[in-house]
């Protein structure tokens, strides 16, 4: 053992520090845990539980007696026979031809806007239609006058002469967001008024090809044929929207839906009422999205920018000296975001606004101003 004898006491004083060390330092080698920090809400025993109504039926009451049906007639007619047009004849075709006649009926909704009758819709219900007749929910019909139709934003206006007519309240649709409730009113599949439930899916949608200009509420408030016109409510009853159109697969509701909003469809309204047609500022191009493969070739630093593919010639742009293959980075002092919210901004302009774009030409930029004119029925630039 005498060999061995020196290493005693280094082996205790080892054992002791151990000791010591796991005594006063348990966790020194314990396996490291990762901890997550979880943001948790601290609520006070005073503070009362989230609750919203449990009914919207005072919404409803608010606003369904100026929710319409309307329904219209057209009449189709089948091609007829050549020898009608000759007069020895046509004695014998004219049973045949009344025959060759036929009735088609269909039905959407619409909102009353006004006391005065003027009632808003979409073109698609009731364009072609050779008569529209409207159904209040109080059990009153009248024949309506269509005061003009836009077919850019799917939207059109009627008139109809009774006393006492109930109107709708308008709230702003700047002012949603996501996650707000909104209720579909109208009359699907003909079955009667139909009030749906759901909430805002997303607002400023566009680009789907369903019309020109697209700014679209989305909703999952069930939307199905016949709603077509009628109106889209918040919790308070107050028009947000007219409902146009849905994406489905089956012909039915499957929770996309898609509403004008109530501030683009008043500001149609007023158009058609005061000037028979929607008065837009156009200034005569056509543009294409940049990409960053464009981009680095023309030496951008940025993909933020709408290349010019065509100009009208005599129109706005041709005469304010826009080139085509210039790339226009700010109209009016904003930068450009898409083609889609550039152009509409320029449809909300009056026409003989000046107009300030910037340019990027030859690797440099350019100021230019521009006149805003009157946008054709039949361009759409």
């Amino acid at each position: 053992m005498r060999p061995f004898s020196f290493l005693v006491w280094p082996t205790i004083s080892g054992i002791m520090a151990a000791i010591l060390i796991l005594t006063f330092v348990p966790d020194l080698f314990s396996p490291q845990v990762k901890t997550v920090e979880i943001r948790q809400t601290q609520q006070s025993h005073n503070s009362a539980p989230l609750s919203g109504p449990y009914s919207y039926a005072d919404a409803v009451e608010h606003a369904a007696s100026s929710v319409v049906n309307i329904y219209t007639r057209t009449v189709v007619k089948k091609k007829s026979n050549e020898l009608y047009n000759d007069p020895n004849f046509r004695k014998y075709y004219d049973a045949e031809n009344r025959r060759r006649e036929r009735i088609q009926s269909s039905l959407g909704s619409g909102v009353i806007l006004s006391a005065d009758g003027y009632i808003a819709t979409n073109n698609h219900v009731i364009s072609g239609a050779d008569s529209i007749i409207v159904a209040l929910k109080d059990g009153r019909e009248a024949l309506a006058d269509v005061v003009g139709v836009d077919p850019d934003t799917d939207l059109a206006v009627l008139k109809i002469n009774l006393p006492d007519l109930p109107s709708i309240t308008m709230a702003s649709s700047a002012n949603l967001r996501v996650g707000d409730v909104s209720l579909a009113i109208g009359n699907p599949f003909g079955v009667g008024q139909t009030v749906t439930m759901g909430i805002i899916s997303a607002t400023g949608r566009n680009q789907l090809g369903l019309n020109t200009y697209e700014d679209f509420i989305q909703t999952d408030a069930a939307i199905n044929p016949g709603n077509s016109g009628g109106a889209l409510i918040n919790a308070e009853g107050n028009l947000i929207g007219i409902n146009t159109a849905i994406f489905s697969r089956s012909g039915g509701s499957q929770g996309i839906g898609f509403a004008i909003p109530s501030d683009q469809a008043q500001q149609v309204m007023q158009d058609l009422i005061k000037h028979g047609r929607v008065i837009r500022g156009w200034i005569g191009v056509e543009v294409q999205e940049m990409t960053k493969e464009l981009a680095e070739s023309f030496g951008l630093q940025h993909t933020r920018g709408l290349i010019v593919a065509g100009i009208f010639r005599n129109g706005p742009a041709h005469q304010g000296g826009l080139l085509p293959g210039d790339i226009m980075v700010e109209i009016g002092g904003q930068k450009i975001v898409n083609s889609y919210k550039s152009m509409n901004n320029v449809a909300r302009m009056p026409p003989g606004t000046k107009l300030p774009i910037r340019v990027w030409r030859n690797g440099e930029f350019h100021d230019l101003e521009i006149s805003v004119a009157e946008r054709p029925a039949s361009n759409a630039g």
